[in-house]
């Protein structure tokens, strides 16, 4: 099934992990093991995150304790300067992310039970503990925030001062980039919506007639990735999936064949397995709509006549998308296509449907593609649409210039400059602020060169 995960990647998640030996941390007891101002770091704190990094299966290349000590030292200062600052954190977004990391692992876990078990703490502890991690990275981010935002207003002469002094070789590439406009017609979706309930029902009867959920998911599922197990999805957090099928299987008891459940999806039945708090393992059999030849027929000739009107000149592309496009996004500015994520009109390739840009990628700037089938931006996988595309401008692929990509160069410049003031304010705190660094870490290669005279001195 295409779940959709609604969690983002927090500051919690510092894509950290390493095949690095534990040897030398076995046996040692809990201590403090480096001291960042007033704020001390645990032994613990770093196996947390070390466990925390591992549970989520990130790898690197580098030593994992020396990483998380590293990025936890350097929150300590942002944190340290956040006070001075007089930031605070907004608790609700805390909150937030607190229940989709928690429930992120604990359906990476398999459960409460497994995940208590690998960390050795009761989940209200672990939940606590990540609290008070989720505040810190957020405060941290806060004050980078506000490093940045001291920059001065860059103003035209420092992007040309910028591209005088860069190398060449290193200016952004802008890739090609495309502008077209569509007029789309859809399927008949209610009698393909029906169609596949007619299917699910036909298929739920014959489970409630004694033959198995497993088989005929195997059979007849179109969600690859579970249909091959038997339609099983695994214990999981009910805020994985989307709250339609989630609220039909939480209803449901154990044994039980839900109705059928509508979600971006497609159509599904469900038999949940198990339940434990707000997590489930359930089975579920996902029909998708389909449709058939003449569907398609009867849309291409429809496209087909608009098209040989716009191109005799009896109609222009403009009205036919505002008279007969069934895309509401789009007819409203004579069928002109725009980003839905970045809301602009250029695309490139990879922002591209690939039945798009089959269509395009051959025309010529003002020509119009023959009808195709295509997807909508609809739900996760989308709904199938038939479309004609016209090709309205093409912009090469080339070196950013201060003529052509004044808005790209303006938020690589700033993007720089902003870097550069948070390594900054890192580079002078290490070097003024109190930090002791315990023997333990001394052999680390840390990424900053200041770490290293921190560290204690065994007599």
């Amino acid at each position: 099934m295409n779940k959709r995960l609604r969690f983002a990647a927090s500051g919690l998640l510092l894509c950290l992990c390493t095949a690095v030996s534990a040897q030398k941390y076995q046996g040692v007891v809990d201590k403090t093991v480096a001291i960042v101002g007033g704020e001390m770091i645990s032994l613990s704190d770093v196996e947390a995150q070390v466990q925390a990094m591992r549970v989520q299966g990130y790898s690197s290349d580098r030593n994992l304790r020396c990483e998380v000590l590293e990025n936890l030292m350097q929150t300590k200062l942002l944190i340290s300067q956040a006070r001075v600052d007089s930031l605070v954190v907004n608790q609700d977004q805390v909150t937030s992310q607190l229940e989709q990391y928690t429930a992120q692992t604990l359906t990476l876990a398999g459960g409460q039970d497994e995940l208590e078990e690998y960390f050795g703490k009761p989940l209200y502890k672990l939940r606590q503990e990540w609290r008070e991690q989720i505040e810190e990275q957020t405060l941290a981010q806060q004050e980078q925030m506000e490093i940045a935002g001291k920059i001065p207003e860059l103003t035209p002469y420092d992007i040309k001062q910028y591209l005088d002094t860069v190398d060449v070789a290193s200016l952004p590439v802008v890739p090609i980039k495309y502008q077209m406009s569509q007029i789309c017609v859809y399927p008949d979706r209610e009698a393909a919506a029906n169609a596949v309930k007619e299917r699910l029902l036909s298929i739920r009867e014959r489970i409630i007639a004694g033959e198995r959920f497993a088989t005929l998911a195997r059979l007849y599922s179109e969600d690859p990735s579970s249909s091959r197990k038997g339609g099983e999805l695994g214990m999981a957090s009910k805020t994985i999936f989307w709250p339609a099928f989630s609220d039909a299987a939480m209803s449901l008891k154990p044994g039980t064949v839900s109705q059928i459940v509508e979600t971006p999806d497609g159509f599904h039945i469900i038999e949940v397995l198990e339940k434990r708090g707000d997590m489930f393992n359930a089975r579920h059999i996902l029909l998708k709509p389909s449709y058939t030849a003449e569907d398609q027929q009867k849309a291409f000739a429809r496209l087909d006549s608009l098209r040989t009107a716009i191109l005799d000149s009896t109609i222009t592309f403009e009205a036919a998308a505002r008279f007969y496009s069934e895309d509401p996004a789009t007819r409203t500015n004579g069928g002109q296509m725009a980003d839905p994520n970045t809301g602009s009109a250029y695309f490139e390739i990879d922002q591209l449907k690939p039945q798009d840009y089959a269509a395009v990628q051959d025309l010529q700037v003002g020509e119009i593609s023959e009808p195709i089938a295509s997807l909508d931006n609809e739900g996760r996988d989308g709904n199938v649409v038939y479309k004609i595309i016209r090709l309205d401008r093409i912009v090469p692929a080339h070196t950013a210039s201060f003529e052509t990509d004044y808005t790209e160069l303006l938020g690589t410049v700033r993007n720089q400059k902003a870097n550069e003031a948070i390594n900054d304010f890192l580079g002078k705190s290490i070097d003024t602020s109190y930090i002791v660094i315990d023997p333990l870490f001394g052999d680390c290669e840390f990424s900053r060169k200041g770490w290293a005279a921190k560290i204690r001195k065994d007599s």
